[in-house]
């Protein structure tokens, strides 16, 4: 079965952040829908995914700090392992939004299971950061590898969960950022306008004082000449 864990935002302000990942992942599995199990991490992604028919079989919270993190991607790997072979997941999808320069953030996708060629291919090519080489404490076999494919996926999940909590927070700041120079340029519109209409009240009031100042001349005028 192909599973895929989308992360969003469980709050608004936002901007377009949960509409982006969502459409993203809808595109990504078109092929496959509906054969596809989908996890949503957040509230309001959940609704959206379900919008773009890819309604989520499950839902976790969005932690609320870097320490939450873990024990969210703890259950994240509980429920994605969970079932008998028929309803196993074999193929693993991560869907989430990635910072960018200048507070913004690009959609991202990636498959981490399964671990096929292409993947080992991938993974040779990158240089190993020390001249130590890696040994086992516990030799070869397929615990160790099993071991091995478990932490890769955790270290895959904490990161798109990372990754997605800074580009909500970054698009949240840019949110209000945008907010707050609205007020200000509403605020600066609403005071021209204050003025305008007040100067007006206050030539209008002149025009009655001089207009009713005239009038009273010319009728003193007249009086004064019949005298």
């Amino acid at each position: 079965m192909v599973g895929a864990v989308i992360f969003g935002s469980d709050q608004g302000l936002v901007g377009q952040f949960n509409d982006v990942v969502a459409e993203n992942a809808a595109k990504a599995l078109a092929s496959v829908r509906p054969k596809v199990r989908v996890w949503a991490v957040g509230e309001r992604v959940s609704s959206r995914l379900t919008d773009v028919g890819l309604a989520p079989s499950g839902s976790f919270d969005v932690p609320g700090s870097i320490e939450g993190i873990t024990p969210l991607v703890a259950e994240i790997l509980v429920e994605t392992e969970a079932g008998d072979d028929r309803a196993k997941v074999t193929e693993l999808h991560l869907f989430y939004n990635r910072p960018t320069p200048g507070a913004g953030f690009e959609p991202v996708g990636e498959r981490l299971l399964p671990l096929d060629e292409d993947w080992r291919r991938a993974r040779a090519a990158v240089p190993w950061p020390t001249k130590a080489r890696p040994e086992m404490a516990m030799g070869g076999g397929t615990a160790n590898l099993g071991a091995l494919v478990r932490e890769y996926l955790f270290v895959s999940i904490f990161r798109a969960s990372a990754e997605s909590l800074a580009s909500e927070n970054a698009s949240r700041l840019a949110a209000m950022d945008r907010a707050e120079k609205n007020i200000d340029d509403s605020l600066e519109t609403l005071e021209e306008t204050f003025h305008r209409v007040r100067q007006g009240s206050i030539d209008e009031e002149l025009f009655d004082v001089v207009s009713g100042f005239e009038a009273l001349s010319k009728r003193k005028g007249r009086v004064g000449g019949k005298r």
